[in-house]
């Protein structure tokens, strides 16, 4: 009889198993691997296609301007009259181990002009594809919640 209740047993504890190893999720936006935001940030040029501080829209700001994130952590921002330069890096954030999905940290720093100086922020990257960029940012200073977007042309 013990036999018998213990098989059930060891199916359940299987079952339980295999289901956590199911539930991992490899989505690129958890990862905290920096090298393929890298690999993706480096190729092309890119364009804003949503900039949205504390909830007003400011897109409007960067538009026809296109980005490159370029080697030596240099980003320039052109428009073909007007040409802007700032450093960018991506790195593993490890102090938020509490929260996975911010765990890659997207460093943008321009001096000038202001519109783009509002850039300048350590952004969490939130999701990553070939063409799409997504990042957060919650300022700790006025709480409000900043969001930058970038597309690949």
């Amino acid at each position: 009889m013990k036999r018998l209740l213990l098989i059930p047993a060891l199916f359940c504890l299987l079952m339980l198993n295999v289901a956590s190893m199911c539930s991992s999720d490899d989505n690129s936006s958890s990862s905290t691997d920096p090298t393929p935001v890298i690999t993706i940030v480096s190729q092309g040029t890119w364009r804003i296609t949503s900039y949205v501080d504390s909830g007003t829209n400011e897109t409007n700001h960067f538009t026809g301007y296109n980005f490159t994130f370029g080697a030596s952590s240099v980003v320039t921002a052109t428009n073909g009259t007007n040409t802007y330069t700032g450093t960018w890096s991506i790195v593993t954030d490890s102090s938020n181990d509490d929260n996975p999905s911010s765990d890659l940290d997207f460093n943008i720093a321009f001096a000038s002009p202001v519109d783009f100086a509002d850039l300048t922020d350590d952004w969490d990257v939130v999701s990553y594809t070939a063409t799409t960029i997504s990042l957060i940012d919650v300022s700790g200073g006025n709480g409000g919640t900043d969001t930058l977007v970038f597309t690949k042309n």
